[in-house]
């Protein structure tokens, strides 16, 4: 019996529909902005946080009791079979993983891929009858304690190539299930103390390991995008991959800004003291933009909480800059948020993504229609609008400059920024 008996697949009911499980807002034939909403949205389930996590926290274990719990190849296939029948009741168009969500740890390495590759060979089964693809794939290595002095910045070398090989099966069986990107996230990739470390060293693994993967790419034929994730402090005090202006320096001056992009996390983003729409108009500035893990915090705690998305003025501002960028090629949202500890029911797990789904719907809408109206853009032109017009300060010297200050006996004034009505002009829209 499905774990998930007795729930009808999600559909759309609009605005006035009735129930905890339908949707009111996200309609993915309705056409926005030239396409449909599936097509910009592109939503993926999390494995990791909707079938592996078992509710715990750093205070408390486990709340949760799935019937997939547990460390057979048996409750690997259960598991899969119930993520398999939670995608076609919410209809997404994709999934994400990493390697320990969807096998049991072996006694070895080789042990532990042969349950990969046997999940992985199911996963291929499954998706031949049904219209769910692989967002991305991901290999953990940050949970075992191999890892906990970092992976690829790990002082041991045996635990580099270990790294190295877990990455490796990952990129093939990402390759083999038609993935649109392989995401290298490194949760322990940073340091606790300088008094143990050689930061040179360390960065230049780093730098290593993602040449070694972008070469890999190209010869395996891996059509998709190698994508970055920043995250700063969480676990590791520093982090070398802080934010999307520390990972595109890294990336920069390491020459792989062409080959890699971000796959950049809201939960992330205010943990490194920025908000959402930040971290992506950098990334969308730089050229790194990729995907999306879409998610909050409890702005009243430190920690990454990893909540579904319930603010659709905060989306709608991300949303803003992922439009203005073009829109997703390869990447998507994908829902990197877990339950709260107390939700306990099979119910529980698909109204917290019809929710979310809803105002991600909502936020990219009214992210479309500000695009369209043009309000924002229009203030930004009118307030640079100056800059058009000195040309001579883009090309001439520091001294053609001064002398432009001398000659011109010109005091500058200043102007309003105007914020409060910027404010409120997309509060009109969301």
């Amino acid at each position: 019996m499905s774990y998930f008996e007795g729930i009808a697949p999600v559909r759309y009911a609009g605005p006035e529909g009735d129930g905890d499980l339908a949707f009111r807002h996200y309609d993915p034939s309705e056409v926005v902005a030239g396409k449909t909403l599936e097509e910009h949205l592109r939503f993926a389930v999390a494995y990791w946080h909707s079938f592996a996590w078992p509710g715990g926290d750093p205070f408390g274990g486990q709340t949760f009791d799935r019937p997939w719990f547990g460390d057979t190849m048996e409750h690997a296939r259960a598991k899969a079979d119930a993520a398999f029948d939670l995608f076609e009741i919410l209809g997404v168009p994709y999934f994400c993983f990493h390697d320990a969500d969807v096998r049991p740890e072996g006694a070895s390495f080789a042990e532990s891929k042969r349950n990969f590759d046997e999940i992985v060979d199911l996963f291929a089964r499954k998706m031949e009858g049904s219209k769910v693809r692989l967002l991305w794939g991901t290999a953990n290595l940050f949970s075992s304690r191999r890892f906990m002095s970092g992976a690829a910045t790990n002082p041991d070398p045996e635990v580099f190539a270990y790294a190295a090989a877990t990455i490796k099966a990952c990129m093939d069986a990402t390759h083999q299930l038609g993935g649109q990107n392989y995401v290298l996230w490194g949760g322990r990739e940073g340091y606790e103390t300088l008094l143990n470390t050689d930061l040179g060293r360390e960065l230049d693994n780093m730098a290593r390991m993602l040449s070694l993967v972008v070469d890999y790419k190209h010869k395996i034929g891996f059509k998709g995008t190698i994508l970055v994730e920043p995250k700063p402090q969480e676990p590791t005090k520093h982090q070398y991959d802080y934010d999307v202006a520390t990972c595109y320096g890294f990336l920069k001056k390491y020459g792989l800004e062409d080959e890699v992009k971000l796959n950049i996390e809201q939960g992330h983003a205010i943990l490194a003291g920025h908000s959402f729409e930040h971290e992506l108009a950098m990334a969308r500035t730089l050229g790194v933009l990729g995907s999306i893990d879409m998610n909050r915090n409890d702005y009243q705690s430190g920690w990454d909480t990893d909540q579904f998305p319930n603010s659709v003025p905060e989306v709608a501002l991300a949303y803003y800059e992922v439009l203005k960028g073009g829109g997703f090629t390869t990447g998507g949202t994908n829902f990197d948020a877990k339950l709260r500890r107390q939700s306990l029911d099979a119910k529980d797990l698909v109204a917290a993504h019809v929710g979310a789904m809803d105002v991600c719907a909502r936020g990219l809408k009214a992210a479309a229609a500000m695009l369209e109206d043009g309000g924002l853009e229009a203030a930004r032109a009118d307030r640079y609008a100056g800059w058009d017009a000195a040309g001579d300060l883009v090309s001439g010297s520091l001294e053609d400059i001064a002398a432009r200050v001398v000659d011109r006996g010109i005091e500058p004034q200043p102007r309003s920024g105007r914020q409060e009505i910027l404010e409120n002009y997309v509060n009109r829209f969301v």
